[in-house]
Formats: structure tokens, C-alpha cells, sequence
């Protein structure tokens, strides 16, 4: 039995340099870890970039890193290790979920994890918060300046007197670092003091004191006798009571819940705007972050309220004049304080036949200057509203009017204490004789002062003004430059507010409704997940300070004027002659609602094979429906935003809007089988006209004519039918003659496989014994070889013999010579013994002669034996 074969595996091929070797990268293309940790020990900032060679994401972050190191390139040390490659000691040790990988060291700190985009402006901010986790702040404007920014700011304030820093510098230094490691998007800016000046207008005296800054709730200071000095603690401390009021959204692009948790908190508003984190001043996100501040305002004490403006330093005048020019002109202007808290009321009507509503802002305010000391106005709470609108409903007559063209103001005492009143200013307004819930809507009849939510003139859809049009009817409460000031503590719909930024981003606000043929990338929407609603701000008004705050306060209010935005399917283009009728958000009321037809809708999906496979039956209903009277329509709802009241939760969904009775949809039955019959008999049903009263002439023959049609309809569906029916047996004719040819052709087939069978039963015999002689002749041919090996074998020993043999007879020829040569000298002298040594002679010269014939006749055996073999 033969072994199974091996697995053949192609060894991985050698890792190249991922990086330009002229780039300032040093690329570890081989997964060099250790030598990457003995360039950190030599260098004071660190970035390693970590990559896999196949990844894309990581060849897409591969220039914007680039970037970053030809700029940062002598401040920073870049290494880039390819931890992908299986003999690397990355690979080994390290095991990342995803690529590409940012690791910053600071000196023996980190690592610092990098989850921002794989941009290079985000990349190099964030490489420069790690290089100055401290900002070093000198002066009364610069701390100002640190304090007065949208992100939340620490201040440490040591004094450099003990060498060579002093007592707990660096553990404030490392919290920093532990701030940028436990969220990359880096929202809390911490800053050192050390002027003992400076460090006192914050109420900084001791030396290692840390102070938490706040806009709108009560600024902190580290408790030392409560949590130990340490680096943890600090950045624990620093992120539990930070103050977030604007928060940065940065989706990684991949499946996240990062927008679902946020969006299930509450109602978002989200802003996008461009933005570049080099930048040094952004003033579009300074007005979105004065609009958040005033926003988030509700506890409007001085002792609650940080006061900034006294740290106007001397060197800008302008400044601190200018605040003092407001203070008294808010002194003189207005008797009450700053921030009041304020109610929307609305009077019942007067009589039952009344159009006429007036409708009050009743604020709750208290006196200055009867106490020595500054008046800290409190938080509102419902003790006091409660007691103002008892107070209100008592002094009611004051402003009962039928119509009144002017607004009306009055003031009136507490019960509770007399340095405090109410002021109430009233107007009225028009309304039809509809209940103040319906919908219809409502007209305002005052002359002199106009509501409007964003500014326009709008005459024909206005609902109750509310906290948003406060300044417009009471002009004495216009006291602060916004009156959005604490909205987000006096309404029940209180807003989040995030950014994104459009570059990056600009995908979703297109799928919130924004415009994709606008160059200027500026968009604002509100959803709200609860409600399953969202808004969009109008793209032709600029998204600054009051049209973001209109846009709060018209969200804000019980009846809000904001429009709700429904998707709508791009993509569908009408056709006329199409049997069946594609309905769109913007063409929803006009085909079901103002249509004079009966209306049957199918809710659908494109995933839905269920809602697929009932399209052809739609289309025959279409076809057998006459289309003066009725309209088959459908609608796709993954593409398309319906009105609640028409939303369904199941696909499919078919409703039927009779006519004369469009609000008066009927469902299909869901235990019923959607089929042609069913449909008739359900459409048939509900389309009859429900009236008591008795049919006239003219009903009696427009029904006849109306059964007249169908008749005739169905008569010629029917003859349509016959008609196919009739192709249909044709065809069957045509398709049981190629059935029997088909027979045929496949008998005709098997008795061709047959004789192929036993031919190849003959072919195979006819391999079997050419396989026997091939197997015999190959055993022949072997042993021939055997043979002819041993026979030259033989013949090589019999060479080596004769080659000895001819150098023997060389041998015994010299010698003979030499024999010769020597006697020819001592034949003078051999005569007189000649006669004595002749018979000696003849017997030498005979043995040598018999010796040389043996050794003829011994070569001539061998030549003999050589030929013979």
C-alpha cells in the first residue's frame, strides 16, 4: 500500500521595508522588538508605529505618519515595527487585535495608546500633548485664557524654590500623562502656576494645591487630607468631576455602539463643523462652546458661578473697562436680578364661543439693593413657580381681556418674603374654535410684535410662544446678550451637545439629510432616539451663535415649531406607465391623503424575500383595478420616513385608504393569505361608501357602470387567459415531441455505451498481456546485463596482466643488451679460453633461447585468450 503524500507548504517570503529608507521612519520591517526598546532608552519621546505589510489600513496611515515625523522628526524618535511577520519577536510577543497600532513613550512612561483617526493633523496634536502635558501658565490673561476654554482645565500651582523641582511636581506631571492614556481624545488641559500672585485669584496659597476648573457648577480643589497625592488618584479625581459641555464624537469606522450609547442618554444635538487640531484659534468653536456655556447655566450664583473677569490682567485695560461698563449698566437698567426664573402660562378662555387665548411669562424675581451684601438668586425650584402662579391666578383680572393689541407688565409681592416679587407680562392671541391641543393651526392678531422662532415671517403655522420667544414679548427681560441662559435645567427635553468633525465625518450628516453638493461643510441636526424623531437646521442659514440657539429653544418647547425631517429615497424616478405607484416621503400625502382615489399600500423592504415574491400579484390586482378609481402603490421603508401613525414594526404591511375616508386605513387581515382572491374580496369590502342614506338614480347607474367595467374587465382577462392557456397546450405539444426524440436519442446513446464497454473490456485484456511481455523482456534484458558486466570485468584484469607482461619483456630486452656490450671488450681476452668455456656458452645461449620461446608461446595463449573472449 502506498503512503499518503505529504502536505507541501510554501515557506512565507522575506519581509521588505515598508518604509522609504530616505524617510525619517526608522522601519523595523523584521519585527525587531528589542532593538526598538533599546533606540527608546536613548531617546526622551518615542513613537511606535506598529503594522501589519497586507493591511490597508496601516498602508493609508503609512504617509500621514510620514508626515508627522518630517515635521517632528528632531523632537521625536519614530520607529515603525512590522509585528506581522511569524519569526519576528513583535509577532511573539505581542498580540494585537487590529492594525495599524500608536504607541507613545514618555521617557520611562507608556505605553500611551493612540485611538484617534490615522490623520496627521489629529496624529501631531496628539503627539504634542504628550510631548507638553503641561502648559505653563505666566500671567493673569494666559490663565484667562486656560480657564475660558470649552475643554476642562487642572492648575497646579508649585513654587520652584527647592532644586531641582518642588514637592509633588512630577507626580502632577505624571497624572497628565495618565489623563492622555485613559482618554486619547485628550478633553481635560492641565496647567502649572508658579506665581504665587497668579495662583491666588484662584484661591491657590499652599504650594502642591490642584484646582479643578468649572463653568457652570462649583470649581474644586484637590482634597489632600481626604485622597493621597498620587498620579492616579489626581487623573481619577480630574475625570469623575470634570465638566463636560460639549463633548468630540470620533466613530473608528467600524462596528461600534459609540453613537447608540450616547444617542440612548437623551435628545443630541449634533454639530458638524470643520475642524483642524492645529490650529491656534477656531471661532466657530468658540461660539458653539459660549452657546453650550449659557446652555448649561442654571445655578446663576456668584458663590456657583466662577467669576473670570476680575483676572483681567493690567496689561489689557480694554478689557476690564468694559466689564465694569456692563456691571452698571445692568445696575441702572434693570431692578431685578440677572438670571430670573420664568413660566410660560396660558389663560383659559373667557367663554365657550371665544377664539381669544392670553398668554403670560411669569418670572420670579428678586430685589436689589435692599440688602448691604450682593443678592445670590438661587436655583429655581417648583415652591417657588408654585407660589408665583398662585399669586398669578389671584391678580388674574388684571390682564382678563377679550382682545388686546399691547403687552401688558405688572408686578406683585411674594406671600413668602418681601424682597421678592413676580412679574408677569401678558398678550393675546387668535385661535380657531378648536381645543389649544388640536393641530389646526393658530394665528396671532397683535400688530406690534411678531413670534418667530429663527427670525422669518411666517403667517401661516405659529404655535405658542414659549421660553424661546420670551425677549420678543417682554422686552424688560432682555437684559443678558442670549435668553437661552439655564434652558437646559428649565425644560424637560434637555439637549447633549457633541461635534464631529465634517472632514472626517461628513458621512453621517448626509445620512442625518444633509446636502451633498454643499462646499461649505456646516451642518447641525437634533435626534431624538426616544421619540424615533430627528431635526435639521435649515443648510441655508449659517451655523452661528443665534441661529444654534433659536434651533434649542424651538426644540425645547411643549408644542415645538420644528419641522420633523423624513428621509426620502434619492433614487426613484416616476414613470408614468409603470402599473404600479412608488410612494416617497414628500409623495406620501399627495398620493395617499389629497389622491381622490382608494389607495392600497404595500410596505416593503429590498431585504424582504417575502415582499418580494408578492409583487406579481400587486401587479395583476393593478392590472384588473380600473385606475380612474383606484391606485396600487407601494413604498420601501428602509429608504423612506413615514409619519409615526403610519409606521409599522412587520413586513410586509398592507393598508387600504378608502376614499372620502382616508383617515380611516384598514389593515390587512395578517392571518389571511396575500393572494389575488383575498385582495379582491378585502378591497371590495372597505371600498364601499359607509352611508344610511338610500342610493339615488345617479349612484344606482354610476355603480352599474362601475360593475359594468369590472365586468368587462375580468371578460377580457379571462380571454387573455384562454388565450395562454391555449399557447400553453402548443407548447406542451411541442415539449412531448422533444420528450419522445429525447427517448430515442437516449436509447440510441446507451447502445453506443455498450460497445464502447466491451471494447474497452478488450482494450484492457490487450494491456494485460503486453504488460506479461513487457515484464519478460525486461527480465531477459537484465540478466544480459549481468553477463556483459562480468565479461568486462574479466577483460579489465586480463588488460592489467598484459600491460605487466610487456614491461617484464622491456626489462629482460635492456638487460640482454647490456649482456652484449659487455662482452664484445673481453673477447681478446676470452680466446685462449674459448675452447674451455664453449660448451659453457652453448648452454647459456640455449637455456636463453628456450626461456625467450616460453615467453612467446605465453603472450601468444594470452593474444589467444583475448580474442576468444
Amino acid at each position: 500500500s502506498c503512503s499518503r503524500a505529504k502536505d507541501v507548504t510554501m515557506p512565507a517570503k522575506l519581509p521588505v521595508n515598508f518604509f522609504s529608507t530616505k524617510s525619517p521612519v526608522i522601519d523595523l520591517f523584521r519585527g525587531q522588538l528589542d532593538y526598538a526598546d533599546q533606540l527608546r532608552q536613548d531617546s526622551e519621546i518615542v513613537l511606535y508605529f506598529f503594522y501589519a505589510p497586507w493591511c490597508g489600513q496601516s498602508i493609508a496611515a503609512r504617509e500621514e505618519i510620514e508626515h508627522v515625523a518630517s515635521r517632528l522628526s528632531d523632537q521625536v524618535l519614530f520607529v515603525a515595527v512590522n509585528c506581522w511577520w511569524n519569526q519576528g519577536k513583535c509577532r511573539k510577543q505581542k498580540h494585537f487585535f487590529y492594525f495599524p497600532v500608536i504607541h507613545l513613550y514618555h521617557r520611562s512612561f507608556g505605553p500611551i495608546e493612540y485611538k484617534g483617526p490615522m490623520s496627521a493633523v489629529y496624529i501631531e496634536k496628539f503627539v504634542r500633548r504628550v510631548m507638553t502635558p503641561l502648559l505653563y501658565i505666566s500671567s493673569r490673561s494666559k490663565l484667562l485664557d486656560f480657564l475660558s476654554n470649552y475643554e476642562p482645565g487642572v492648575v497646579g500651582f508649585f513654587e520652584f524654590n527647592a532644586s531641582p523641582q518642588p514637592p509633588g511636581y512630577l507626580t502632577f506631571f505624571t497624572s497628565a500623562l495618565h489623563s492622555l492614556k485613559k482618554d486619547y481624545l485628550g478633553t481635560i488641559r492641565f496647567g502649572v502656576v508658579t506665581d504665587k500672585r497668579v495662583a491666588e485669584e484662584i484661591s491657590l496659597v499652599h504650594s502642591g494645591s490642584v484646582y479643578l476648573h468649572r463653568h457652570a457648577n462649583t470649581s474644586l480643589v484637590y482634597p489632600k487630607d481626604i485622597m493621597n497625592f498620587t498620579a492616579e488618584n489626581i487623573c481619577k479625581w480630574a475625570l469623575e468631576n470634570r465638566e463636560m459641555l460639549v463633548r468630540w464624537l470620533r466613530p473608528h469606522g467600524g462596528k461600534s455602539l459609540l453613537l447608540n450609547n450616547e444617542l440612548k442618554k437623551g435628545p443630541a444635538l449634533l454639530i458638524f463643523i470643520p475642524y483642524n487640531p492645529l490650529a491656534e484659534i477656531h471661532p466657530l468653536l468658540d461660539e458653539i462652546t459660549k452657546v453650550a456655556l449659557e446652555y448649561h447655566k442654571c445655578n446663576k450664583s456668584q458663590a456657583a458661578e466662577p467669576d473670570l473677569q476680575h483676572l483681567g490682567d493690567s496689561d489689557s485695560p480694554a478689557f476690564g473697562s468694559s466689564v465694569t461698563d456692563a456691571r452698571l449698566k445692568f445696575s441702572e437698567t434693570f431692578p431685578i436680578a440677572k438670571y430670573p426664573c420664568c413660566n410660560t402660562v396660558v389663560l383659559p378662555q373667557w367663554h365657550s364661543i371665544s377664539r381669544t387665548h392670553n398668554v403670560c411669562e411669569l418670572c420670579v424675581n428678586q430685589t436689589l439693593g435692599v440688602k448691604p451684601n450682593k443678592v445670590h438668586v438661587p436655583h429655581c425650584n417648583f415652591l417657588e413657580i408654585e407660589a408665583a402662579l398662585d399669586s398669578f391666578y389671584l391678580q388674574e383680572h388684571t390682564f382678563f381681556q377679550v382682545i388686546s393689541n399691547t403687552i401688558e407688565c405688572s408686578n406683585f409681592l411674594s406671600f413668602y418674603s418681601p424682597f421678592s416679587y413676580y412679574t408677569a407680562c401678558c398678550r393675546t392671541v387668535n385661535r380657531h374654535f378648536l381645543s389649544f391641543i388640536s393641530s389646526e393651526k393658530t394665528i396671532f392678531q397683535t400688530p406690534k410684535v411678531a413670534f418667530s422662532s429663527h427670525g422669518k415671517k411666517d403667517n401661516t403655522q405659529f404655535s405658542i410662544p414659549h421660553i424661546e420667544d420670551r425677549n420678543c414679548f417682554i422686552p424688560d427681560l432682555n437684559i443678558s446678550s442670549t435668553n437661552i441662559t439655564g434652558l437646559s435645567c428649565r425644560t424637560n427635553k434637555t439637549l447633549n451637545l457633541y461635534l464631529l468633525d465634517s472632514n472626517l465625518f461628513w458621512i453621517y450628516a448626509e445620512r442625518l439629510g444633509a446636502s451633498r453638493s454643499t462646499h461649505l461643510k456646516e451642518f447641525a441636526a437634533i435626534v431624538d432616539l426616544k421619540e424615533e424623531v430627528h431635526y435639521v437646521l435649515d443648510q441655508n442659514q449659517s451655523l452661528v451663535g443665534p441661529t444654534l440657539e433659536n434651533f434649542i429653544k424651538n426644540f425645547s418647547v411643549l408644542y415645538s415649531p420644528l419641522k420633523r425631517h423624513l428621509v426620502d429615497d434619492p433614487s426613484v424616478h416616476f414613470h408614468e406607465q409603470h402599473v404600479l405607484t412608488e410612494v416617497t416621503t414628500n409623495t406620501f400625502h399627495q398620493t395617499v391623503f389629497l389622491s381622490a382615489k382608494n389607495v392600497l399600500l404595500l410596505y416593503y423592504a429590498q431585504w424582504c424575500g417575502f415582499c418580494a415574491s408578492l409583487n406579481h400579484i400587486f401587479i395583476q390586482l393593478a392590472r384588473l383595478l380600473p385606475p380612474d378609481s383606484f391606485t396600487v402603490a407601494r413604498i420601501d421603508v428602509t429608504r423612506n420616513d413615514l409619519p409615526w401613525e403610519f409606521m409599522t414594526d412587520r413586513l410586509p404591511t398592507i393598508l387600504f385608504f378608502p376614499h372620502q375616508r382616508k383617515e380611516q386605513s384598514v389593515k390587512f387581515p395578517e392571518d389571511f393569505s396575500v393572494n389575488l382572491p383575498n385582495l379582491l374580496k378585502f378591497i371590495l369590502r372597505h371600498s364601499s361608501l359607509s352611508s344610511s342614506e338610500p342610493c339615488t338614480k345617479e349612484c344606482l347607474h354610476k355603480e352599474s357602470v362601475l360593475q359594468q367595467g369590472h365586468i368587462s374587465h375580468l371578460e377580457r382577462e379571462i380571454q387573455k387567459l384562454r388565450s395562454e392557456i391555449g399557447a400553453l397546450h402548443q407548447a406542451h405539444d411541442q415539449l412531448e415531441a422533444q420528450l419522445s426524440e429525447a427517448r430515442r436519442e437516449e436509447q440510441r446513446l446507451q447502445q453506443q455505451k455498450h460497445t464502447l464497454e466491451k471494447q474497452h473490456k478488450t482494450l484492457q485484456l490487450h494491456s494485460e498481456q503486453l504488460q506479461a511481455i513487457y515484464d519478460q523482456k525486461n527480465q531477459e534484458l537484465l540478466e544480459m546485463a549481468e553477463k556483459l558486466q562480468e565479461l568486462a570485468d574479466a577483460s579489465e584484469n586480463l588488460l592489467k596482466e598484459n600491460a605487466l607482461l610487456r614491461i617484464l619483456v622491456a626489462s629482460r630486452g635492456g638487460k640482454l643488451q647490456s649482456t652484449d656490450k659487455v662482452k664484445e671488450p673481453l673477447q681478446s681476452e676470452l680466446t685462449l679460453s674459448e675452447d674451455n668455456d664453449v660448451s659453457l656458452s652453448t648452454a647459456t645461449a640455449a637455456s636463453e633461447e628456450k626461456r625467450i620461446d616460453n615467453i612467446d608461446t605465453i603472450e601468444t595463449e594470452h593474444s589467444s585468450g583475448n580474442r576468444t573472449e
